[in-house]
């Protein structure tokens, strides 16, 4: 709400978000497949679609097919998370993840 995220969003994406926020595991991640997602929202495909990219664009989610990730609200402490701080369990983003080349150890 501080950084008014959700005032950008129409009632179908704000539904979408509030959905993710509800099923996701402590990691943020939610597996839904879209007709499920579609049924239990009420949504068509297309407002689904529509729901997510406002979603995306607004930086509340990433999605990669099927996989969806809530990401954190507040801005990183540092532009480059330190080796010691992921040795210590820090969370990383779907979007983080799979801009790293494959093989690349985490």
């Amino acid at each position: 709400m501080r950084d008014h995220h959700i005032e950008h969003c129409d009632p179908p994406a704000l539904a979408l978000y509030l959905f993710l926020i509800t099923v996701a595991d402590a990691r943020g991640l939610s597996y839904y497949a879209d007709g499920s997602t579609s049924r239990l929202l009420s949504l068509t495909p297309d407002q689904l679609n529509q729901a997510r990219q406002a979603l995306i664009h607004a930086g509340l989610i990433a999605y990669e097919a099927p996989l969806y990730q809530v990401l954190a609200l507040d801005p990183p402490k540092t532009s480059k998370p330190s080796d010691r701080s992921h040795a210590l369990g820090e969370l990383r983003s779907l979007k983080d993840l799979l801009s790293r080349p494959s093989g690349a150890s985490t």
